[in-house]
């Protein structure tokens, strides 16, 4: 059967501006470090894979005097990592307040991929409590619990670098021809493309004006039918998948080479309400 591996922050939810960048101020602020990244700087950083790693980024030679940082590299090395460990702990306290909402279509597609009999996972590099806790989120804990999780540390090496999706399908025990990323960045749609993955994309806050060519299919977001009512425009769709007003299973099928095969054959809006299904649990959005 195929797979459907999501990224986790910008494609389950648009996590970077109101989850991630407030957490990382707010550790600085804790820490005392003498630094507050804007949204114009974070929209930077965003393109550095890892949080432990956007935080190396501050450290020049300059920023470790002004902070009274220690000079010794296994010393600022802990350091770093007890700053991640708390703006982890921050993070996950904001996604638990439920003041982020999942993006459109997520839900929908991966209860239709699910009934598909697709594997499902998410592929991050963030940390593992951060991306479980957007997961939940966004499927709710009965579907959640039926996907893998890979992320953070498990690699050596974070996106735009291929490794996090080798190892998903590889753990997994699939050929990478027959799975599906959605990605929201540059980054993670390399990283993707480089494992051998299909790589549709999701446009996020902080991505809509990257370069997405080599994908094969872009959209603002998987869209969803009313109540919620979110159409998704196409920005391109160099297969032909020819998605509707929403992305429904099958699209995605058409990406793959076979176009899914057995899997594939799920269509119309949505197959969570089929009869006789038995979905894991509601909408989480309906909570």
């Amino acid at each position: 059967m195929p797979a459907l591996i999501f990224d986790c922050d910008g494609v389950l939810a648009d996590t970077e501006r109101d989850g991630h960048l407030p957490a990382f101020n707010e550790t600085f602020e804790e820490f005392g470090l003498p630094v507050r990244w804007s949204d114009e700087e974070y929209a930077e950083k965003v393109k550095v894979g890892g949080g432990k790693e956007r935080m190396r980024t501050l450290l020049t030679p300059d920023f470790v005097a002004a902070a009274g940082l220690p000079a010794d590299p296994a010393a600022l090395a802990e350091q770093v990592a007890g700053w991640h460990r708390r703006k982890t702990e921050i993070y996950t306290g904001i996604i638990r307040s439920g003041g982020i909402p999942p993006r459109p279509g997520v839900w929908r597609v991966a209860m239709e991929a699910y009934e598909a009999g697709w594997t499902l996972a998410v592929a991050s590099t963030s940390a593992e409590a951060s991306v479980r806790s957007v997961l939940e989120l966004a499927m709710g804990p009965e579907l959640a619990a039926h996907f893998s999780v890979f992320a953070g540390d498990v690699v050596p090496r974070k996106k735009p670098a291929p490794d996090i999706y080798a190892f998903a399908v590889h753990r997994l025990g699939l050929d990478p021809a027959h799975a599906v990323a959605i990605e929201d960045s540059r980054n993670g749609m390399l990283s993707a493309l480089g494992a051998g993955l299909a790589c549709a994309v999701t446009t996020s806050a902080y991505t809509q004006e990257e370069d997405f060519t080599e994908a094969s299919l872009v959209v603002t977001s998987l869209g969803d039918p009313p109540p919620e009512e979110t159409v998704t425009r196409v920005l391109s769709d160099p297969l032909g998948a020819h998605p509707g007003p929403w992305v429904v299973l099958a699209d995605l099928a058409a990406l793959l080479p076979d176009g899914g095969g057995a899997g594939s054959t799920a269509s119309g809006p949505s197959a969570a309400g089929a009869p006789g299904s038995a979905p894991p649990g509601p909408d989480p959005r309906s909570h």
